[in-house]
C-alpha cells in the first residue's frame, strides 16, 4: 500500500515541476491531419482483383441467399446432365452386350 505524505513542501515542489514542464507544440495542421488518418483508417479497403469484388459481393447478406441457391440449382443441373451421360453409357453397353454377348468379355 502506498504511504501518502501531506508535507506541503512536496506540494510546493510538484507544483513547481509541472510548471516548469516544457509543452512542445504540435505541428501544423495537426488535428486535420489526425482526423484524416482516422477517416482513411475507417473507409473500406477497396478490393485487389475482380475476383475480390465478386466474394464481397457474393458475402452481402442479402446476396448471400440468393448466391447459395444459384449454386445448388447449377450442381443439381449438372447431376441430372451426368446422370444422363451415365445412363447413356449404361444402356448402349447393355444393347451391345445382347447384340454381341461374348466379344465385349
Amino acid at each position: 500500500m502506498k504511504k501518502e505524505n501531506f508535507n506541503p513542501a512536496d506540494e510546493k515542489l510538484g507544483a513547481l515541476l509541472r510548471a516548469s514542464r516544457a509543452m512542445p507544440s504540435l505541428p501544423p495542421r495537426f488535428q486535420q491531419n489526425v482526423w484524416r488518418h482516422i477517416e482513411d483508417a475507417e473507409a473500406p479497403a477497396k478490393p485487389a482483383s475482380w475476383l475480390d469484388t465478386l466474394a464481397m459481393l457474393i458475402l452481402r447478406p442479402r446476396f448471400a441467399l440468393a448466391a447459395v441457391s444459384a449454386l445448388v440449382l447449377i450442381g443439381v443441373f449438372a447431376g441430372i446432365q451426368e446422370g444422363r451421360q451415365a445412363a447413356r453409357h449404361d444402356a448402349q453397353m447393355n444393347y451391345l452386350t445382347s447384340v454381341v454377348p461374348y466379344t465385349l468379355r
